[in-house]
Protein backbone atom coordinates (compact mmCIF):
# COMPACT_ATOMS: atom_id res chain seq x y z
CA UNK A 1 0.00 0.00 0.00
CA UNK A 2 1.33 3.42 -0.94
CA UNK A 3 1.45 6.32 1.49
CA UNK A 4 -1.32 8.11 -0.40
CA UNK A 5 -3.68 5.11 -0.16
CA UNK A 6 -2.84 4.63 3.54
CA UNK A 7 -3.77 8.22 4.33
CA UNK A 8 -6.99 8.11 2.29
CA UNK A 9 -8.09 4.90 3.99
CA UNK A 10 -7.63 6.52 7.40
CA UNK A 11 -9.61 9.63 6.39
CA UNK A 12 -12.57 7.49 5.25
CA UNK A 13 -13.64 6.87 8.86
CA UNK A 14 -13.94 10.53 9.85
CA UNK A 15 -17.43 11.67 10.88
CA UNK A 16 -19.35 14.07 8.67
CA UNK A 17 -19.99 14.60 4.98
CA UNK A 18 -17.19 16.12 2.91
CA UNK A 19 -14.58 15.36 0.26
CA UNK A 20 -10.84 15.27 0.89
CA UNK A 21 -8.20 15.93 -1.76
CA UNK A 22 -4.64 14.93 -0.94
CA UNK A 23 -1.27 15.53 -2.58
CA UNK A 24 1.67 13.39 -1.41
CA UNK A 25 5.13 14.40 -2.62
CA UNK A 26 7.99 12.03 -1.78
CA UNK A 27 11.40 12.85 -3.20
CA UNK A 28 13.83 10.31 -4.54
CA UNK A 29 16.59 9.30 -2.13
CA UNK A 30 19.83 11.24 -2.29
CA UNK A 31 23.14 10.97 -0.48
CA UNK A 32 23.33 13.01 2.70
CA UNK A 33 26.39 13.51 4.88
CA UNK A 34 25.01 15.82 7.55
CA UNK A 35 22.96 13.51 9.79
CA UNK A 36 25.93 12.72 12.06
CA UNK A 37 28.46 15.39 11.05
CA UNK A 38 30.77 14.79 14.03
CA UNK A 39 31.01 10.99 13.78
CA UNK A 40 34.26 9.47 12.51
CA UNK A 41 33.78 8.06 10.00
CA UNK A 42 30.48 9.49 8.88
CA UNK A 43 27.89 6.80 8.14
CA UNK A 44 26.53 6.53 4.64
CA UNK A 45 23.06 8.05 4.78
CA UNK A 46 20.26 8.58 2.28
CA UNK A 47 17.64 11.30 2.65
CA UNK A 48 14.09 11.69 1.34
CA UNK A 49 11.80 14.70 1.80
CA UNK A 50 8.05 14.17 2.30
CA UNK A 51 5.37 16.83 1.91
CA UNK A 52 1.66 16.11 2.43
CA UNK A 53 -1.03 18.65 1.58
CA UNK A 54 -4.67 17.92 2.44
CA UNK A 55 -7.54 20.07 1.19
CA UNK A 56 -11.21 19.82 2.04
CA UNK A 57 -14.37 20.39 0.03
CA UNK A 58 -17.52 20.81 2.12
CA UNK A 59 -19.90 20.10 -0.79
CA UNK A 60 -19.61 19.35 -4.52
CA UNK A 61 -20.20 23.02 -5.33
CA UNK A 62 -17.90 24.42 -2.63
CA UNK A 63 -14.27 25.35 -3.39
CA UNK A 64 -11.33 23.39 -2.04
CA UNK A 65 -9.31 24.78 0.82
CA UNK A 66 -6.08 23.48 2.35
CA UNK A 67 -6.60 22.34 5.93
CA UNK A 68 -3.52 20.30 6.94
CA UNK A 69 0.13 20.05 5.90
CA UNK A 70 2.94 17.74 7.05
CA UNK A 71 6.63 18.15 6.29
CA UNK A 72 9.05 15.37 7.25
CA UNK A 73 12.46 13.91 6.43
CA UNK A 74 13.22 10.19 6.10
CA UNK A 75 16.81 8.99 6.65
CA UNK A 76 18.11 5.54 5.73
CA UNK A 77 21.36 4.25 7.31
CA UNK A 78 22.10 0.85 5.69
CA UNK A 79 25.19 0.10 7.84
CA UNK A 80 22.99 -0.35 10.94
CA UNK A 81 19.77 -1.19 9.08
CA UNK A 82 18.20 1.85 10.75
CA UNK A 83 15.84 4.55 9.60
CA UNK A 84 14.90 7.89 11.12
CA UNK A 85 11.69 9.77 10.42
CA UNK A 86 11.97 13.37 11.60
CA UNK A 87 8.67 15.26 11.63
CA UNK A 88 9.79 18.84 11.15
CA UNK A 89 6.45 20.66 10.78
CA UNK A 90 2.75 19.92 11.19
CA UNK A 91 0.23 22.69 10.69
CA UNK A 92 -3.49 23.18 10.14
CA UNK A 93 -5.02 26.25 8.56
CA UNK A 94 -8.15 26.39 10.71
CA UNK A 95 -10.49 26.12 7.71
CA UNK A 96 -11.48 22.47 8.30
CA UNK A 97 -14.90 21.28 9.32
CA UNK A 98 -15.33 19.54 12.65
CA UNK A 99 -13.67 17.24 13.47
CA UNK A 100 -10.33 18.38 12.08
CA UNK A 101 -8.52 15.67 10.08
CA UNK A 102 -5.07 16.65 11.40
CA UNK A 103 -4.83 14.02 14.13
CA UNK A 104 -6.08 11.25 11.84
CA UNK A 105 -3.64 12.24 9.10
CA UNK A 106 -0.65 12.39 11.45
CA UNK A 107 -1.48 9.02 13.04
CA UNK A 108 -1.75 7.36 9.64
CA UNK A 109 1.52 8.91 8.48
CA UNK A 110 3.47 7.74 11.53
CA UNK A 111 1.91 4.27 11.43
CA UNK A 112 2.84 3.88 7.76
CA UNK A 113 6.54 4.14 8.56
CA UNK A 114 6.43 2.47 11.98
CA UNK A 115 4.65 -0.66 10.73
CA UNK A 116 7.21 -2.99 9.09
CA UNK A 117 4.48 -4.29 6.75
CA UNK A 118 3.94 -0.92 5.05
CA UNK A 119 7.35 0.69 5.68
CA UNK A 120 8.80 1.79 2.30
CA UNK A 121 12.48 1.54 3.35
CA UNK A 122 14.12 -1.81 4.09
CA UNK A 123 15.36 -1.35 7.68
CA UNK A 124 15.01 -3.34 10.89
CA UNK A 125 15.06 -0.43 13.33
CA UNK A 126 13.04 2.75 12.91
CA UNK A 127 13.21 5.93 14.99
CA UNK A 128 10.47 8.56 14.81
CA UNK A 129 11.60 11.83 16.37
CA UNK A 130 10.20 15.35 16.71
CA UNK A 131 10.57 18.53 18.71
CA UNK A 132 7.25 19.93 19.95
CA UNK A 133 7.12 23.70 20.27
CA UNK A 134 3.83 25.61 20.23
CA UNK A 135 3.53 28.38 17.66
CA UNK A 136 0.60 30.08 16.01
CA UNK A 137 1.58 28.93 12.52
CA UNK A 138 4.20 26.80 10.81
CA UNK A 139 3.39 26.03 7.17
CA UNK A 140 0.35 28.22 6.50
CA UNK A 141 1.41 31.88 6.54
CA UNK A 142 -0.87 34.31 8.41
CA UNK A 143 -3.29 31.50 9.27
CA UNK A 144 -3.13 32.62 12.90
CA UNK A 145 -5.10 35.72 11.88
CA UNK A 146 -8.07 33.59 10.82
CA UNK A 147 -10.68 33.63 13.55
CA UNK A 148 -11.48 29.93 13.10
CA UNK A 149 -7.97 28.76 13.97
CA UNK A 150 -7.33 28.10 17.62
CA UNK A 151 -3.76 26.92 18.20
CA UNK A 152 -3.02 24.67 21.13
CA UNK A 153 -1.02 25.96 24.06
CA UNK A 154 2.44 24.62 24.84
CA UNK A 155 1.25 22.07 27.41
CA UNK A 156 -1.69 20.91 25.31
CA UNK A 157 0.52 20.54 22.24
CA UNK A 158 2.97 18.27 24.08
CA UNK A 159 0.05 16.30 25.52
CA UNK A 160 -1.44 16.01 22.01
CA UNK A 161 1.77 14.58 20.59
CA UNK A 162 2.11 12.15 23.48
CA UNK A 163 -1.41 10.88 22.84
CA UNK A 164 -0.78 10.48 19.11
CA UNK A 165 2.46 8.58 19.78
CA UNK A 166 0.70 6.31 22.28
CA UNK A 167 -2.05 5.40 19.82
CA UNK A 168 0.41 4.66 17.01
CA UNK A 169 2.71 2.64 19.27
CA UNK A 170 -0.20 0.59 20.59
CA UNK A 171 -1.41 -0.23 17.09
CA UNK A 172 2.06 -1.20 15.85
CA UNK A 173 2.82 -3.25 18.97
CA UNK A 174 -0.38 -5.22 18.52
CA UNK A 175 0.50 -5.95 14.90
CA UNK A 176 3.97 -7.21 15.80
CA UNK A 177 2.42 -10.00 17.94
CA UNK A 178 5.45 -10.23 20.19
CA UNK A 179 7.98 -10.36 17.37
CA UNK A 180 9.81 -7.09 17.91
CA UNK A 181 9.82 -4.20 20.36
CA UNK A 182 8.26 -0.77 20.53
CA UNK A 183 9.60 1.81 22.96
CA UNK A 184 8.51 5.37 23.72
CA UNK A 185 10.64 8.17 25.18
CA UNK A 186 9.85 11.77 25.98
CA UNK A 187 11.51 14.57 27.87
CA UNK A 188 10.42 18.10 28.74
CA UNK A 189 13.67 20.04 29.32
CA UNK A 190 13.70 21.69 32.72
CA UNK A 191 11.00 19.40 34.17
CA UNK A 192 11.40 16.40 36.42
CA UNK A 193 9.57 13.21 35.58
CA UNK A 194 6.85 13.89 38.15
CA UNK A 195 6.34 17.50 37.06
CA UNK A 196 6.21 16.49 33.39
CA UNK A 197 3.65 13.75 34.07
CA UNK A 198 1.41 16.14 36.02
CA UNK A 199 1.71 18.88 33.38
CA UNK A 200 0.76 16.65 30.45
CA UNK A 201 -1.99 14.91 32.43
CA UNK A 202 -3.77 18.25 32.75
CA UNK A 203 -3.63 18.90 29.01
CA UNK A 204 -4.74 15.55 27.60
CA UNK A 205 -7.60 13.14 27.80
CA UNK A 206 -7.01 9.67 29.19
CA UNK A 207 -5.78 7.14 26.66
CA UNK A 208 -4.77 3.51 27.00
CA UNK A 209 -1.76 1.98 25.30
CA UNK A 210 0.09 -1.30 25.56
CA UNK A 211 3.44 0.55 25.40
CA UNK A 212 4.72 2.34 28.49
CA UNK A 213 6.49 5.67 28.28
CA UNK A 214 10.02 6.19 29.58
CA UNK A 215 10.99 9.67 30.70
CA UNK A 216 14.38 10.61 29.33
CA UNK A 217 16.42 10.14 26.19
CA UNK A 218 16.83 6.87 24.24
CA UNK A 219 20.63 7.02 23.84
CA UNK A 220 21.51 5.04 26.97
CA UNK A 221 19.42 1.95 26.24
CA UNK A 222 20.94 -1.13 24.59
CA UNK A 223 17.86 -3.05 23.44
CA UNK A 224 17.64 -1.17 20.14
CA UNK A 225 20.85 -0.39 18.22
CA UNK A 226 21.59 3.29 17.70
CA UNK A 227 21.34 4.58 14.12
CA UNK A 228 24.97 5.71 13.97
CA UNK A 229 27.43 2.79 13.85
CA UNK A 230 30.17 2.54 16.43
CA UNK A 231 33.75 3.25 15.55
CA UNK A 232 35.70 0.29 14.23
CA UNK A 233 38.55 1.21 16.56
CA UNK A 234 37.82 -0.21 20.04
CA UNK A 235 40.18 2.35 21.58
CA UNK A 236 38.44 5.30 19.94
CA UNK A 237 37.36 7.96 22.46
CA UNK A 238 33.73 8.56 23.33
CA UNK A 239 32.06 10.94 20.90
CA UNK A 240 28.74 12.64 21.51
CA UNK A 241 28.42 13.02 17.75
CA UNK A 242 27.56 9.31 17.48
CA UNK A 243 24.38 9.83 19.54
CA UNK A 244 22.78 13.15 18.61
CA UNK A 245 21.48 13.41 15.01
CA UNK A 246 21.61 16.75 13.23
CA UNK A 247 18.27 18.04 11.89
CA UNK A 248 17.40 21.36 10.31
CA UNK A 249 15.79 23.90 12.66
CA UNK A 250 16.29 21.71 15.73
CA UNK A 251 17.71 23.00 19.04
CA UNK A 252 19.75 19.81 19.50
CA UNK A 253 21.63 20.60 16.31
CA UNK A 254 22.50 24.14 17.36
CA UNK A 255 23.64 22.95 20.77
CA UNK A 256 25.90 20.17 19.47
CA UNK A 257 27.45 22.69 17.06
CA UNK A 258 28.42 24.87 19.99
CA UNK A 259 29.82 21.91 21.93
CA UNK A 260 31.88 20.84 18.94
CA UNK A 261 33.50 24.24 18.53
CA UNK A 262 34.23 25.11 22.16
CA UNK A 263 37.91 25.86 22.74
CA UNK A 264 39.03 23.81 25.73
CA UNK A 265 42.35 24.40 27.51
CA UNK A 266 44.12 22.88 30.47
CA UNK A 267 42.72 25.57 32.72
CA UNK A 268 39.16 25.20 31.45
CA UNK A 269 37.08 26.67 28.66
CA UNK A 270 38.62 29.66 26.95
CA UNK A 271 36.46 32.68 26.19
CA UNK A 272 36.36 33.99 22.63
CA UNK A 273 39.28 36.28 21.86
CA UNK A 274 38.68 40.01 21.66
CA UNK A 275 38.65 41.65 18.28
CA UNK A 276 41.28 44.33 17.73
CA UNK A 277 40.32 47.50 15.94
CA UNK A 278 42.55 48.27 12.94
CA UNK A 279 45.08 51.00 13.59
CA UNK A 280 45.24 54.21 11.63
CA UNK A 281 48.55 53.20 10.07
CA UNK A 282 47.04 50.51 7.90
CA UNK A 283 45.61 47.87 10.19
CA UNK A 284 46.86 45.44 12.77
CA UNK A 285 49.81 43.60 11.23
CA UNK A 286 51.07 42.01 14.41
CA UNK A 287 51.73 38.26 14.15
CA UNK A 288 49.21 35.89 15.79
CA UNK A 289 49.73 35.09 19.43
CA UNK A 290 51.39 31.89 20.49
CA UNK A 291 48.26 30.41 22.06
CA UNK A 292 46.25 31.04 18.89
CA UNK A 293 48.85 29.19 16.84
CA UNK A 294 48.80 26.33 19.33
CA UNK A 295 45.01 26.07 19.01
CA UNK A 296 45.28 25.77 15.26
CA UNK A 297 47.93 23.07 15.55
CA UNK A 298 45.82 21.12 18.03
CA UNK A 299 42.77 21.27 15.76
CA UNK A 300 44.84 19.95 12.86
CA UNK A 301 46.12 17.11 15.02
CA UNK A 302 42.57 16.23 16.04
CA UNK A 303 41.46 16.09 12.43
CA UNK A 304 44.33 13.77 11.56
CA UNK A 305 43.77 11.46 14.52
CA UNK A 306 39.97 11.48 14.16
CA UNK A 307 39.55 12.71 17.73
CA UNK A 308 36.27 14.41 18.72
CA UNK A 309 36.05 18.13 18.18
CA UNK A 310 35.69 20.59 21.03
CA UNK A 311 34.02 18.97 24.04
CA UNK A 312 32.26 16.17 22.14
CA UNK A 313 34.52 13.65 23.85
CA UNK A 314 33.84 15.09 27.31
CA UNK A 315 30.06 15.61 27.34
CA UNK A 316 27.95 12.49 27.89
CA UNK A 317 24.43 11.99 26.57
CA UNK A 318 22.95 12.49 30.06
CA UNK A 319 24.87 15.72 30.53
CA UNK A 320 23.82 16.90 27.07
CA UNK A 321 20.14 16.64 27.95
CA UNK A 322 20.71 18.19 31.35
CA UNK A 323 22.29 21.20 29.66
CA UNK A 324 19.43 21.36 27.15
CA UNK A 325 17.14 22.56 29.92
CA UNK A 326 19.15 25.80 30.03
CA UNK A 327 18.96 26.49 26.31
CA UNK A 328 17.02 29.52 25.08
CA UNK A 329 14.50 27.38 23.19
CA UNK A 330 13.65 25.51 26.40
CA UNK A 331 13.66 28.32 29.01
CA UNK A 332 11.75 30.98 27.08
CA UNK A 333 8.70 30.52 29.28
CA UNK A 334 6.98 27.86 27.14
CA UNK A 335 6.94 24.11 27.65
CA UNK A 336 8.74 22.20 24.90
CA UNK A 337 9.15 18.47 24.42
CA UNK A 338 11.26 15.89 22.59
CA UNK A 339 9.44 12.70 21.60
CA UNK A 340 10.95 9.49 20.23
CA UNK A 341 9.44 6.17 19.14
CA UNK A 342 11.71 3.19 18.52
CA UNK A 343 10.47 0.15 16.60
CA UNK A 344 12.73 -2.86 16.07
CA UNK A 345 12.04 -6.19 14.37
CA UNK A 346 14.26 -9.21 13.74
CA UNK A 347 15.71 -9.63 10.26
CA UNK A 348 13.52 -11.61 7.87
CA UNK A 349 14.41 -15.17 6.97
CA UNK A 350 16.84 -15.52 4.03
CA UNK A 351 17.65 -11.82 4.30
CA UNK A 352 20.53 -11.01 1.96
CA UNK A 353 21.85 -7.45 1.80
CA UNK A 354 23.55 -8.07 -1.53
CA UNK A 355 20.22 -8.81 -3.20
CA UNK A 356 18.61 -5.58 -2.02
CA UNK A 357 18.19 -2.82 -4.61
CA UNK A 358 20.20 0.36 -4.25
CA UNK A 359 18.59 2.89 -1.88
CA UNK A 360 19.25 5.54 -4.54
CA UNK A 361 17.18 3.77 -7.20
CA UNK A 362 14.05 5.87 -7.86
CA UNK A 363 10.80 4.19 -6.90
CA UNK A 364 7.41 4.63 -8.59
CA UNK A 365 5.70 7.82 -7.55
CA UNK A 366 8.80 9.68 -6.41
CA UNK A 367 9.70 13.17 -7.59
CA UNK A 368 12.90 15.17 -7.59
CA UNK A 369 14.01 16.88 -4.34
CA UNK A 370 13.98 20.24 -6.14
CA UNK A 371 10.27 19.87 -6.85
CA UNK A 372 9.46 19.26 -3.18
CA UNK A 373 11.55 22.25 -2.08
CA UNK A 374 9.91 24.41 -4.72
CA UNK A 375 6.39 23.60 -3.50
CA UNK A 376 7.36 24.19 0.14
CA UNK A 377 8.96 27.51 -0.74
CA UNK A 378 5.91 28.60 -2.71
CA UNK A 379 3.60 27.63 0.15
CA UNK A 380 5.54 29.54 2.79
CA UNK A 381 6.52 32.64 0.79
CA UNK A 382 3.86 33.41 -1.80
CA UNK A 383 0.51 32.62 -0.16
CA UNK A 384 -1.44 33.41 2.96
CA UNK A 385 -4.42 31.93 4.76
CA UNK A 386 -5.70 34.81 6.87
CA UNK A 387 -9.16 34.74 5.26
CA UNK A 388 -11.32 32.16 3.57
CA UNK A 389 -11.00 33.82 0.18
CA UNK A 390 -7.21 33.98 0.33
CA UNK A 391 -6.99 30.37 1.50
CA UNK A 392 -9.15 29.23 -1.42
CA UNK A 393 -7.02 31.20 -3.86
CA UNK A 394 -3.79 29.76 -2.41
CA UNK A 395 -5.19 26.23 -2.56
CA UNK A 396 -6.17 26.59 -6.19
CA UNK A 397 -2.74 27.96 -7.10
CA UNK A 398 -0.70 25.35 -5.24
CA UNK A 399 -2.70 22.38 -6.45
CA UNK A 400 -2.55 23.76 -9.97
CA UNK A 401 1.23 24.11 -9.77
CA UNK A 402 1.66 20.50 -8.63
CA UNK A 403 -0.56 19.20 -11.40
CA UNK A 404 1.10 21.45 -13.95
CA UNK A 405 4.59 20.24 -13.04
CA UNK A 406 3.43 16.69 -13.70
CA UNK A 407 1.37 17.35 -16.83
CA UNK A 408 3.18 20.04 -18.77
CA UNK A 409 6.68 20.14 -20.25
CA UNK A 410 8.61 23.42 -20.58
CA UNK A 411 7.07 25.67 -23.21
CA UNK A 412 9.06 25.40 -26.47
CA UNK A 413 8.14 27.19 -29.70
CA UNK A 414 6.52 24.79 -32.14
CA UNK A 415 8.59 26.11 -35.05
CA UNK A 416 11.90 25.05 -33.47
CA UNK A 417 13.44 21.77 -34.67
CA UNK A 418 13.17 18.81 -32.27
CA UNK A 419 16.90 18.88 -31.45
CA UNK A 420 16.81 22.64 -30.78
CA UNK A 421 13.70 22.30 -28.66
CA UNK A 422 15.23 19.57 -26.55
CA UNK A 423 18.40 21.60 -26.06
CA UNK A 424 16.41 24.69 -25.11
CA UNK A 425 14.43 22.72 -22.55
CA UNK A 426 17.57 21.44 -20.86
CA UNK A 427 19.83 24.49 -21.20
CA UNK A 428 19.95 27.32 -18.64
CA UNK A 429 18.86 30.84 -19.40
CA UNK A 430 21.63 32.41 -21.46
CA UNK A 431 22.17 35.58 -23.40
CA UNK A 432 21.25 35.67 -27.06
CA UNK A 433 24.23 35.31 -29.37
CA UNK A 434 24.52 34.26 -32.99
CA UNK A 435 27.37 31.91 -32.13
CA UNK A 436 25.57 28.95 -30.51
CA UNK A 437 28.75 26.94 -29.97
CA UNK A 438 30.39 29.50 -27.71
CA UNK A 439 29.54 29.28 -24.00
CA UNK A 440 27.48 32.23 -22.87
CA UNK A 441 27.19 34.01 -19.56
CA UNK A 442 23.79 33.62 -17.82
CA UNK A 443 21.66 36.73 -17.75
CA UNK A 444 21.28 38.35 -14.32
CA UNK A 445 17.51 38.40 -14.69
CA UNK A 446 17.11 34.62 -15.09
CA UNK A 447 14.41 33.05 -12.99
CA UNK A 448 16.03 30.86 -10.36
CA UNK A 449 14.50 27.80 -8.78
CA UNK A 450 12.64 28.65 -5.62
CA UNK A 451 14.40 27.40 -2.52
CA UNK A 452 13.24 27.21 1.07
CA UNK A 453 14.82 30.07 3.05
CA UNK A 454 17.39 28.72 5.50
CA UNK A 455 19.72 30.30 8.01
CA UNK A 456 23.27 30.31 6.64
CA UNK A 457 25.66 28.00 8.51
CA UNK A 458 27.84 29.71 11.13
CA UNK A 459 31.55 30.16 10.43
CA UNK A 460 33.56 26.93 10.60
CA UNK A 461 30.35 24.90 10.81
CA UNK A 462 29.71 24.24 7.15
CA UNK A 463 29.44 20.48 7.62
CA UNK A 464 26.42 20.34 5.33
CA UNK A 465 27.92 22.21 2.40
CA UNK A 466 30.98 21.75 0.27
CA UNK A 467 33.82 24.11 1.02
CA UNK A 468 36.87 25.16 -0.92
CA UNK A 469 38.72 22.40 -2.65
CA UNK A 470 35.66 20.17 -2.83
CA UNK A 471 35.66 19.60 0.91
CA UNK A 472 32.60 19.45 3.17
CA UNK A 473 33.48 19.84 6.81
CA UNK A 474 36.96 18.48 6.14
CA UNK A 475 35.65 15.39 4.29
CA UNK A 476 35.51 14.68 0.56
CA UNK A 477 32.44 15.92 -1.25
CA UNK A 478 29.63 13.38 -1.64
CA UNK A 479 29.88 11.48 -4.90
CA UNK A 480 27.19 12.23 -7.47
CA UNK A 481 24.01 10.21 -7.66
CA UNK A 482 24.32 7.51 -10.35
CA UNK A 483 20.57 7.69 -11.02
CA UNK A 484 18.94 10.70 -12.69
CA UNK A 485 16.21 12.60 -10.89
CA UNK A 486 12.76 11.18 -11.64
CA UNK A 487 10.63 13.19 -14.04
CA UNK A 488 6.97 13.44 -12.98
CA UNK A 489 4.33 12.48 -15.47
CA UNK A 490 0.51 12.51 -15.64
CA UNK A 491 0.54 8.83 -14.65
CA UNK A 492 2.66 9.61 -11.59
CA UNK A 493 0.21 12.33 -10.59
CA UNK A 494 -2.87 10.13 -10.93
CA UNK A 495 -1.50 6.93 -9.43
CA UNK A 496 0.80 8.17 -6.64
CA UNK A 497 0.58 11.91 -5.91
CA UNK A 498 -3.07 12.98 -6.04
CA UNK A 499 -6.02 11.22 -4.47
CA UNK A 500 -9.51 12.00 -3.26
CA UNK A 501 -12.10 10.36 -1.10
CA UNK A 502 -15.74 11.15 -0.41
CA UNK A 503 -16.62 10.82 3.27
CA UNK A 504 -20.28 10.10 3.96
CA UNK A 505 -20.57 9.25 7.64
CA UNK A 506 -22.81 10.28 10.50
CA UNK A 507 -21.93 13.70 11.90
CA UNK A 508 -20.06 14.01 15.15
CA UNK A 509 -22.00 15.41 18.09
CA UNK A 510 -20.78 18.95 18.77
CA UNK A 511 -18.19 19.26 21.47
CA UNK A 512 -15.43 21.70 22.41
CA UNK A 513 -11.70 21.35 22.00
CA UNK A 514 -9.27 21.06 19.15
CA UNK A 515 -7.97 17.97 17.39
CA UNK A 516 -4.77 19.28 15.90
CA UNK A 517 -1.52 20.83 17.09
CA UNK A 518 -2.61 24.15 15.62
CA UNK A 519 -6.03 22.98 14.56
CA UNK A 520 -9.42 24.57 14.27
CA UNK A 521 -12.02 24.32 16.95
CA UNK A 522 -14.23 21.27 16.97
CA UNK A 523 -17.37 23.29 17.39
CA UNK A 524 -18.95 25.04 20.32
CA UNK A 525 -19.57 22.93 23.38
CA UNK A 526 -23.20 21.87 23.80
CA UNK A 527 -24.73 23.79 26.73
CA UNK A 528 -25.56 21.56 29.66
CA UNK A 529 -29.21 21.61 30.80
CA UNK A 530 -29.74 24.01 33.67
CA UNK A 531 -32.47 23.46 36.22
CA UNK A 532 -33.81 26.72 37.61
CA UNK A 533 -35.14 26.41 41.13
CA UNK A 534 -37.91 28.79 42.03
CA UNK A 535 -37.85 30.32 45.48
CA UNK A 536 -40.98 29.57 47.41
CA UNK A 537 -42.04 32.64 49.32
CA UNK A 538 -43.72 32.27 52.63
CA UNK A 539 -47.25 33.63 52.51
CA UNK A 540 -48.17 36.19 55.06
CA UNK A 541 -51.26 35.41 57.13
CA UNK A 542 -54.37 37.29 56.09
CA UNK A 543 -55.22 40.25 58.31
CA UNK A 544 -58.18 39.70 60.70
Amino acid sequence: MSLRDKLLAALADLPGTRTFHIHVLTSAARKHGGLFPYAHPRPRTYLQEVLILLSEQASPDAPRVLVTAIEASVYNIPSTSSGIVYVSKVDSSGHASAPSPTATLVRAFLAYYADPVTRPISVQHLWIQLFARAQNQYLFPNSSEYEGKRPLSDVKLCAWWKKVYSEVAGTVNTGLKGVGKVKLYYILPGYSELDAAHSLARGATATSSSVQWAYGHPYSQTDIPLPCPKSTDPNAPHNLGHFIPWFDDDPKSRFIDEIAYIKATEGGIRSPKRKRAPSSTGGDKRPPRRDEADDKDKEKEKEKDGRPQGELGEVTADEFWERMSFRQECVAGAVTGFFTMCVTTPPPVHHDKTSQPSPLAPQPGQVSPKMVRRIVSSLMNHHEFSTRERAVRATETLEGVIKGLCDDAPAIPSSAPPSTAAAAAAAPCTSSSPNTERPRTPEPGCAATLEVPRTPPPPKRSHLHAGPGGKAGGLPEISPNPFPDPVPSPETYKEHIYGRIDVRNAPLPPRGGASGPEGASQGAAAPAPVTVLAVRKKRKPAPP
